[in-house]
């Protein structure tokens, strides 16, 4: 496995069960892989540090094909690899909710900086992106 941080591999920011299912080909450009590597360095690997357990990437890099299969949005960051959907290795809402108020509490200290925070679908995983000109430490979904 090619690590990107201590804690972070290539292979689970591009891994897709349904790419794979499905025969697609989800592997990033060089501008694409460089935006998941910020990622990581800038925002994942931090939070990992803080929380100091592991966590799980459910998804990052989604080429087009892919994200049309998963029903994401035309304008994901999902698609430029500037974004992930993380949940804790419990999956347990309560532990999630923890995950996500700890991020909170990172980017309001100034510890991080993100696009976006999003609970989903009341704590099942926590969305999260590198921040954009219109996106900058929006928090959705307290």
């Amino acid at each position: 496995m090619a690590k990107i941080t201590e804690n972070f591999t290539i292979e689970e920011m591009i891994n897709s069960s349904t790419a794979t299912r499905l025969g697609i080909d989800n592997t990033p450009t060089s501008d694409q892989m460089n935006n998941i590597v910020k990622l990581v360095h800038e925002i994942l690997q931090p939070i990992r540090d803080e929380y100091k357990k592991p966590i799980i990437v459910t998804s990052g890099f989604r080429c087009e094909k892919l994200n049309t299969a998963v029903g994401g949005v035309k304008t994901s960051q999902h698609l430029m690899g500037e974004a992930a959907d993380i949940r804790t290795v419990s999956d347990s809402k309560e532990d999630n909710r923890e995950l996500y108020m700890l991020i909170i509490d990172m980017v309001k200290k100034g510890m991080i900086v993100v696009g976006q925070i999003i609970n989903e679908h009341n704590y099942d995983w926590i969305h999260i992106s590198l921040p954009t000109d219109k996106k900058h430490n929006q928090i959705l979904g307290l």
